[in-house]
């Protein structure tokens, strides 16, 4: 008779099914599917069928969404529109608590139907998906009665078209829609084409609490009907998937003056000192890169180990990952389930092949996997950072592990990326991970933790995993609008580099005129100067910038990077100096700005503007957020980096003084390109930085052509972000040559500079990093 402890070391799982009887005979009901539009379903039309990926069996059909079909869902929103953002705070939270109540008694039946659409193992649609879902729902509840009180002046867009991912299928549908209906928006979503039921489901709960019709409408269908949803008269976008796809979405939405949200791709690091909880730190790795086969875009793929423990900890992640358990997803013992579809499986094969051909070894458990779509775990070592495994999204269960010796190491490999969405750092030292919390470029940070989420905390990334958050007052902020000031027109510039005899300069000293980079003044790579004219006189000469003198700009103002690091307090006292020093030259500006036709009273109020942005500099406060027990989340406002700022050419000293020191306040460094017609004003400030101890290369002025030299900032890929004032060409210009990197931008027509000034240029000036610290025992 074997004993208690041979019995304990043999045994086994049995299968524990999940019933599908409740979903199944509601599918067979419906058999297919219409859209949902103005709170009813069309009558199904010609489509595909969903599959559930882990046996190929049919679940149901799904209409293929028109043009057609989207113009009336969009219709539909635009009529229900100004009634539900009428309603009062209090009402539209009723809704949301109603749909959260609904959601709570239907929880059972949706996480077996996103098991069934999706392939995710039912312990994480039942103990994950579903409770996400339903607390962004009532936490929205709550932001709906408080929008009004915590957002005053704001106002919603309008119509939000949402277009969603098939990885977290119920969860992202609830990040979209609860802060659109929140701020008293109304909603046309896009559900992935390979995961739609539950966006379905979801619309018969709609329907079920009697939510107004044309609040929220669903639209099924493929890329074709997400790229019409994207071109059609709505107010926002607001997507989340593949940076491909983000980077199309960007370019076509240019010029349109839709608000737009991104939450991208990423390859995401997870780094683990030598003083870390080995054990803790592999459980971490499980829930890292394979939690929901690791189809997650904040997965922690890139396994960063400190060379002292790397054996070690390697033996132990292969050892658990031997135990990890592949197979039925609606078996409660299961860990992993099935890959989406076909597609998918294919592709993660075929990275694999590729980062096996390119020399990195594969780890994999033995034995067979299940029939079907389903993909083993495993893990790549000797993976250099060439190789495509190391650097390209795999989507699938499947990491690297990389060795560092120091943590500046560690930190140059965690940054060595284009992504940019999150980061997982393991120590017993909060003080190194906290450094090092600090130096990643991440949008997410989690300290001996990873995966975790809360409706209370901004998700979001940097660089190209995307702009905007999802979660939190900040990801609520990008459902609202501020009132659009009223246009003002600009006179345009004559850019003639040739003598100008016939309007002949005022008789006295020369002044030359130079480029201000890193803190110098130098002459333009090209040689040439163009005039600057007044009333059919020559006022002098300015540099003709060029694209070269763009680029040594950036690399100046990458130099200065101690600017961002310093205390706001010590920015604070810069642009004090700064106003000082303006102050007591203020009768030369004054004089220089009348000579040219502008009004003088534009120095005082750049004196003005500098002393509330210095007062801003040391009060621009993060927050700590209320989410999970045991955890302290903080949201921090992180400056940008180097940001190209491109002026009006009306207002020439406060227009510039507008947009610049909101940004260095912040910690950004700035190439600046002045006023085109009247640069003079901001080239005249040179003395004034070089006297008020502003570091050299934080800020760099280029003069000349405004969007020649403001296509080469949108196309730097060392620019992480980008301010333009001009007119709807130079807007959508610059927006569609941002998709390089898919650098924020802002952009917006000359206004009334006079009162341009506060929060919202701080926000716009920085990126909210959100890191999770453990709290308590």
């Amino acid at each position: 008779m074997p004993s208690v402890k041979e019995i304990l070391e043999t045994m086994d799982y049995g299968p524990a099914p999940e019933a599908t009887g409740e979903v199944d005979g509601w599918l067979a009901a419906r058999g297919r599917f219409g859209h949902f539009i103005d709170g009813a379903f069309t009558k199904p039309g010609a489509g595909w069928d969903s599959v559930n990926p882990a046996t190929g069996a049919t679940l149901a059909g799904v209409t293929r969404g028109t043009a057609e079909d989207v113009a009336a869902a969009v219709k539909a929103a635009r009529k229900a529109a100004p009634k539900w953002a009428a309603l009062p705070g209090h009402a539209r939270a009723k809704w949301l608590y109603a749909i959260a109540r609904h959601l709570q008694k239907r929880e059972r039946f949706l996480s077996v139907l996103e098991v069934l659409d999706n392939g995710k193992p039912i312990r994480e649609a039942r103990d994950i998906d579903l409770p996400l879902a339903i607390r962004h729902f009532y936490h929205h509840a709550g932001w709906a009665e408080l929008v009004a009180e915590e957002f005053p002046c704001l106002a919603p867009h309008g119509v939000v078209g949402a277009v969603i991912p098939w990885n977290f299928p119920i969860l992202m549908l609830a990040w979209k829609i609860a802060p659109a209906l929140a701020a008293g928006n109304t909603v046309v979503l896009k559900p992935a084409e390979e995961t739609p039921l539950t966006a379905l489901a979801f619309a018969e709960i709609c329907a079920e609490i009697g939510l107004p019709k044309g609040v929220v409408n669903v639209v099924t269908g493929e890329g074709e009907t997400g790229a019409a949803l994207v071109a059609s008269d709505v107010d926002k976008i607001a997507f989340t998937g593949s940076t491909e796809i983000g980077r199309a979405i960007r370019t076509a939405t240019a010029g349109s003056a839709k608000a737009l949200t991104l939450e991208l791709g990423g390859k995401s690091p997870f780094v683990v000192f030598a003083d870390a909880d080995l054990d803790a730190a592999v459980e971490g790795v499980v829930d890292a890169i394979w939690f929901n086969q690791g189809q997650v875009c904040c997965a922690g793929s890139r396994l960063l180990v400190a060379e002292a423990v790397a054996e070690r900890f390697t033996e132990k992640l292969t050892a658990r990952m031997a135990r990890l358990r592949v197979g039925d997803p609606l078996d409660k013992c299961t860990d992993i389930g099935a890959i989406v579809s076909p597609a998918q499986l294919a592709r993660i094969r075929g990275l694999l092949a590729a980062g096996e051909a390119a020399g990195a070894r594969l780890i994999t458990p033995e034995g067979q996997l299940p029939e079907g779509q389903f993909c083993a775990p495993g893990v790549f070592l000797n993976a250099e950072p060439a190789n495509p495994v190391w650097s390209e999204e795999i989507f699938g269960p499947v990491a690297t592990l990389t060795t560092f010796r120091t943590p500046d190491e560690a930190v140059e490999l965690a940054n060595n990326t284009r992504y940019g969405l999150s980061a997982s750092i393991w120590s017993e030292n909060l003080t190194l991970a906290m450094d090092i919390a600090a130096q990643v470029r991440a949008g997410v940070v989690w300290i001996n933790q990873t995966n975790t989420f809360d409706a209370a905390a901004g998700f979001g990334g940097m660089r190209e995993s995307g702009f905007g958050r999802e979660g939190g007052r900040e990801g609520m902020a990008a459902y609202l609008r501020a009132p659009t000031p009223k246009e003002r027109p600009e006179a345009p510039a004559d850019f003639s580099a040739v003598p100008q005899p016939e309007t002949p300069a005022a008789v006295g000293i020369d002044r030359t005129a130079k480029l201000y980079i890193g803190g110098k003044q130098t002459r333009p790579d090209s040689g040439y100067s163009y005039a600057i004219t007044h009333k059919g006189a020559e006022i002098g000469l300015a540099p003709l910038g060029s694209r070269k003198d763009i680029r040594n700009a950036v690399e100046a103002a990458h130099k200065a990077a101690g600017w961002s690091r310093v205390t706001g307090h010590n920015r604070a006292q810069v642009l004090y100096y700064i106003a000082e020093n303006l102050a007591a030259r203020a009768a030369e500006f004054e004089a220089r700005l009348k000579s040219t036709g502008h009004d003088a009273s534009e120095v005082q109020a750049t004196i003005a503007r500098a002393f509330h942005y210095a007062a801003w500099a040391d009060k621009f406060d993060g927050a700590v957020k209320s989410t999970k027990t045991r955890n302290v989340t903080v949201a921090m406002p992180e400056p940008f980096g180097v940001m190209g700022v491109v002026c009006p050419d009306a207002a020439p000293l406060l227009g510039f003084a507008s947009l610049v020191l909101p940004a260095i306040a912040m910690g950004n460094r700035v190439v600046a390109v002045p006023s085109a017609s009247m640069p003079l004003a901001a080239t005249d400030l040179y003395q004034v930085f070089d006297t008020s101890d502003l570091p050299g290369g934080v800020v760099n002025i280029v003069t000349g052509p405004k969007d020649e030299l403001a296509e080469t900032l949108a196309q730097h890929d060392d620019v992480a972000a980008l301010w333009y004032v001009g007119g709807a060409a130079g807007r959508a210009m610059v927006e569609t040559e941002s998709t390089g990197n898919l650098k924020a931008t802002w952009t917006m027509p000359n206004r009334d500079w006079a009162g341009a000034q506060g929060r919202a240029f701080l926000t716009q000036a920085t990126q909210i990093k959100t890191i999770w610290v453990p709290y308590g025992e």
